[in-house]
């Protein structure tokens, strides 16, 4: 049986449902989109066999770092996701009183959560392997970047499933594992800046760097050799070492998980009934007692807001999350204020995106909106799992209460994720390398860009009942809408030509892409505005980004904000007037 009923059950069942092989010839046909894209840029440049090798060696390396960041967050969070439900279902107390031993628990939900992560990267194998008769690309190159892949999902999967194990809440599991895939990029970025020394042994930190970060080593897996180098020349190089290394973190992360399994869970639930017996059993002391009067805490005109803000409504131990979120804030405001004092102040030349000062705020305003998005998410799934949704759904809170109330929740909780980054944004312009026009721009932008994210959180949570689905599809949404504005852009920067040509050759990937958003967002809830905003959004972003590139930041800007707003406010009107339609709440006036 493998590793166990629970994966066994996933391997069985999965096949049967349409889901699993329209994903996969999804992703595929995705991929093969992004080749013919490139073909249709570059093939008035194509003129021989060096061209063409030149053309495949192109789109082979745009494929494998797209990919190593599709198995890297997907094999994560919905690792994390799956088991985080099980805990708010109260089913994984159930599987813990079964003969299952912890070993087939533990890994056979991390492969279970993994198997369609693991199914996208087999089924890309063949397109990888068909680049190689462009010529450019051998054999070892697809081996070791397969190889990277499958090792970072495995640790990536196996971080996700031990923390959620660990954590009782599923924002806080999705959150600290999404902080720490952040930190384990950062830290080889770190090492390779040379902070920690130039040289580690008698070998270069460059080096070092390929073996810890899964981006150094998709990079370094790409190129068309590698050889030993110096003391890492025992494991066949730096990207061996990250397999390796990689694949004993994993294994070390699931020992670790089957250890404590039954340690973490049943302890935190055992807890709560013998706190109940002690006061049961003090309650003769207590009632020869003079009664003491107990002040009340006054409650809002809107309970739903009054609850998310002033108790614990995601659990005391989102304050670990707020300190690893400080902890990466800090690195990166590091990274930013050693770019400002190492005498990198020159201007930014032509062709370059951004400065190179302003290169540590990146993964801030990515985790910013991930993290928005899947508190957003969560708040509405765990109330579904609790039962709560269902008492909320019976009392005269309006829908706009619950709504309104939900998305204030999710800013406050989240206000360190959305207003720090800024603070760098002000140093930036301290500094006099940004505008004071682009500052406004920039601010505008990024907040329109959150409460998008935290609008998806709230309409996919209120329109899914299942809560692994719904934060599938949200975080999905925001993942891939990152990745497919950093492909847009890599593409258009590496394929120099015009942005009106490319036009043409994009068309079918944002069509593409209109039809995959609207699948998301409104095939459960369908509407003329959501309908409208999904196919208006791809559009509307290759404009931002030509428009960006060509260094037109007001036209960018105000396209940002009107899109994006729109589309938030496409959610967020039917959330409100809908709301019994959407959540089958039959109570409504």
């Amino acid at each position: 049986m493998l590793v166990g009923p629970v994966f066994t059950r996933e391997l069985t069942t999965t096949p049967r449902s349409l889901r699993l092989y329209l994903a996969r010839a999804g992703y595929v046909a995705a991929l093969h989109g992004l080749a013919f894209t490139a073909w249709l840029i570059l093939s008035q440049q194509v003129h021989g066999l060096g061209d063409l090798a030149r053309f495949g060696s192109a789109i082979f390396t745009l494929i494998a770092p797209l990919q190593l960041a599709m198995a890297m967050c997907f094999s994560a969070l919905l690792t994390a996701a799956a088991v985080a439900q099980e805990k708010d279902r109260r089913t994984l107390d159930l599987l813990l009183m079964t003969r299952l031993t912890n070993a087939e628990l533990v890994l056979g939900k991390l492969f279970a959560s993994m198997l369609s992560v693991l199914v996208l990267i087999v089924a890309a194998v063949p397109l990888l392997l068909a680049l190689t008769l462009l010529g450019g690309i051998s054999y070892p190159q697809v081996a070791r970047v397969v190889g990277v892949t499958l090792a970072t999902a495995l640790a990536a999967g196996s971080l996700g499933s031990t923390i959620a194990l660990w954590r009782e809440r599923t924002f806080q599991s999705l959150a600290l594992t999404a902080l720490l895939l952040v930190l384990w990029l950062i830290s080889g970025e770190v090492v390779r800046a040379g902070t920690l020394g130039n040289t580690w042994g008698s070998t270069e930190v460059v080096h070092w760097a390929t073996a810890i970060s899964p981006l150094r080593a998709i990079l370094a897996a790409m190129q068309p050799g590698e050889s030993p180098i110096a003391a890492l020349d025992w494991c066949g190089g730096p990207v061996n070492l990250f397999i390796l290394g990689s694949t004993a973190v994993g294994v070390l992360l699931n020992f670790w998980a089957i250890a404590r399994v039954r340690i973490w869970n049943p302890t935190q639930e055992a807890e709560r009934p013998q706190s109940a017996n002690e006061e049961r059993t003090d309650l003769p002391a207590a009632a020869s007692r003079p009664p003491t009067e107990h002040k009340s805490r006054a409650v809002w005109d809107n309970p739903i807001l009054w609850r998310e803000l002033c108790t614990w409504s995601y659990g005391k131990k989102i304050i670990v999350v707020r300190i690893a979120y400080l902890l990466i804030f800090s690195i990166c405001a590091a990274g930013l204020f050693s770019q400002l004092t190492g005498g990198n102040d020159a201007p930014i030349e032509h062709g370059n995106l951004i400065h190179p000062a302003a290169n540590p705020l990146i993964p801030l305003f990515v985790l910013g909106l991930v993290l928005v998005n899947a508190l957003a998410v969560t708040s509405l799934t765990n109330e579904r799992d609790l039962q709560a949704l269902d008492l909320l759904l019976v009392t005269d809170l309006t829908p706009k209460e619950i709504i309104f109330g939900k998305l204030g929740g999710v800013l406050f909780n989240s206000k360190e994720m959305i207003l720090l980054p800024l603070c760098l944004i002000l140093v930036l312009w301290y500094n006099y390398l940004l505008t004071t026009e682009n500052l406004i721009f920039l601010v505008i932008a990024i907040l329109a860009m959150n409460a998008f994210a935290a609008m998806v959180g709230i309409h996919v949570g209120m329109t899914y009942a299942e809560s692994r689905t719904a934060v599938g599809v949200s975080l999905s949404t925001v993942l891939f809408l990152l990745l497919g504005i950093a492909v847009c852009m890599r593409m258009m920067m590496a394929f120099q030509s015009s942005f009106g040509y490319q036009l043409q050759a994009f068309l079918a990937f944002m069509m593409g892409g209109g039809v995959a958003l609207y699948l998301a967002l409104g095939r459960r809830n369908p509407s003329p505005a959501i309908a409208t905003a999904s196919f208006i959004a791809p559009f509307a972003t290759f404009f931002v980004i030509t428009s960006f590139l060509e260094h037109n930041f007001g036209a960018a800007f105000l396209v940002t904000v009107l899109t994006y707003g729109f589309a938030t406010m496409a959610m967020l009107i039917p959330a409100i007037d809908e709301f019994d339609v959407a959540t089958g709440r039959t109570t409504g006036g």
